[in-house]
């Protein structure tokens, strides 16, 4: 199948989910905001880029590959595996017709680093809000490049090479943390990153570029210092676990009252949401290669998402339907994306009682849930909305699943498995 019938595909992709309780073995996959991020540092190199547990079908990596190879790199995928590499210099215009994903602007940074210009789709992703780039310009504009945009595309130049400097953010930004990173591992001098948002993703991008050649010296939370080289080299590199994909099984598991084994856990990347989800009566206990999930009767959770290690953005529509299993109020607020609650909306259709207080939505627990037909707005929106259907009677219908597995590893292979009942 083409990637354009691929992606014609998408919209009609609906999951008929029904009652099921979760058991046996589930392995996590590579993860998604780690393995895009690789792939668009493999345009540093003109050197062969392997990348181990990979995952190969996360619908956003499609993509994401099939811009490589309109790019001009060749890239052979396999189960868990990609290896990308080139024969000759990259187009710096990526001419791309097709469904866009946020991760654009990394792509962007990486030809400008390495072919000092590049012009790249504006950017697209989930609707969570106003999400501007503002931040991405400050980047490529502190080191020396030019920046304009047209009706649809996003140009970045530079009449050399990329200089370092002193790079302030207003707010800890992840992306234009990443670009930073990006851009200064090929700019002559050194970058220093102020008040960067230093989370998994993040270090797992600074462990590829160190061991491709790059000089990044991390210090905590206050900033990120890259000393830039002239060329990086090719690298073969394991992707770490995705810790978005470990919470879905732990509270999944926990709501339908299961028993799951989740091998490749990533523990200490998860250690804040693992302490409010066992004070809010989740079961499990660790040993040292898996987290094993006995049920529990969850109780109200009270959170503010932010910077990691804390609860960030993307846990929070899941941890919201977590408190919409228990008897009693759940509040949480979103600072950075407070428009991200139009999910409650969908939960709304099954029985979920919410309310919004200035950026703060509170969830009115303890009502059961009955099957209907909702929306997947966005990625974890639509995981809440899966877990929803577990735990409710009758069949939930869920439009646009595309958007479920543009963040989870086979899914329907993996729901299979463990008692999952969906209809695809």
């Amino acid at each position: 199948m083409s990637i354009q019938q691929s992606i014609a595909r998408e919209k009609e992709l609906v999951y008929r989910v029904h009652p099921s309780r979760l058991e046996g073995e589930v392995t996590v996959s590579g993860a998604k905001n780690s393995a895009l991020r690789l792939l668009a540092a493999s345009i540093l190199t003109d050197e062969k880029v392997q990348l181990t547990n990979y995952p190969e079908q996360l619908r956003d990596a499609v993509i994401h590959v099939e811009m490589l190879r309109v790019l001009g790199k060749t890239c052979t995928v396999s189960r868990d595996e990609i290896q990308i590499s080139q024969d000759k210099a990259l187009a710096t215009k990526l001419d791309w017709q097709e469904r866009s994903i946020r991760n654009t602007l990394l792509i962007l940074g990486a030809l400008l680093a390495k072919y000092g210009e590049g012009a790249v789709p504006l950017p697209g992703g989930c609707k969570l809000g106003e999400r501007k780039y503002d931040l991405h310009v400050l980047v490529f504009e502190s080191l020396g490049a030019e920046v304009w945009e047209d009706d649809t595309f996003l140009y970045a130049r530079t009449n050399k090479r990329l200089k370092g400097n002193d790079i302030h953010l207003s707010l800890r930004s992840t992306g234009a943390t990443e670009n930073a990173i990006i851009c200064g591992s090929l700019a002559e001098g050194t970058t220093t990153v102020w008040n960067p948002h230093v989370r998994p993703e993040i270090l797992d991008l600074i462990r590829m570029l160190r061991q491709m050649g790059a000089g990044i010296t991390v210090y905590g939370q206050e900033k990120i210092e890259i000393r830039g080289v002239e060329k990086l080299n090719g690298v073969n590199y394991r992707v770490l676990p995705d810790n978005m994909e470990a919470l879905t099984w732990l509270v999944a598991a926990t709501v339908t009252g299961g028993d799951l084994t989740i091998r490749d856990f990533p523990f200490k990347d998860l250690e804040v949401p693992l302490v409010f989800l066992r004070e809010s009566g989740a079961q499990f206990y660790s040993n040292e290669e898996a987290l094993v999930v006995r049920g529990g009767t969850p109780f109200p959770l009270e959170i503010s998402t932010g910077p990691y290690p804390g609860i960030n953005s993307d846990m929070q529509p899941i941890l919201a339907l977590y408190g919409a299993m228990a008897q009693g109020e759940t509040r949480i607020i979103d600072l950075r994306f407070p428009g991200r609650y139009a999910y409650a909306e969908e939960l709304e259709k099954m029985g979920v009682a919410y309310e919004t207080k200035g950026n703060m939505l509170i969830i009115h627990g303890g009502n059961a849930l009955k099957g209907a037909e909702v929306r997947a707005s966005d990625l974890r929106a639509g995981a809440a909305l899966l877990i929803a259907g577990f735990v409710a009677t009758g069949e939930t219908i869920i439009r646009d699943a595309w958007q479920i597995e543009r963040g989870y590893n086979r899914m329907t292979e993996k729901l299979k498995a463990i008692g999952g009942n969906v209809r695809f």
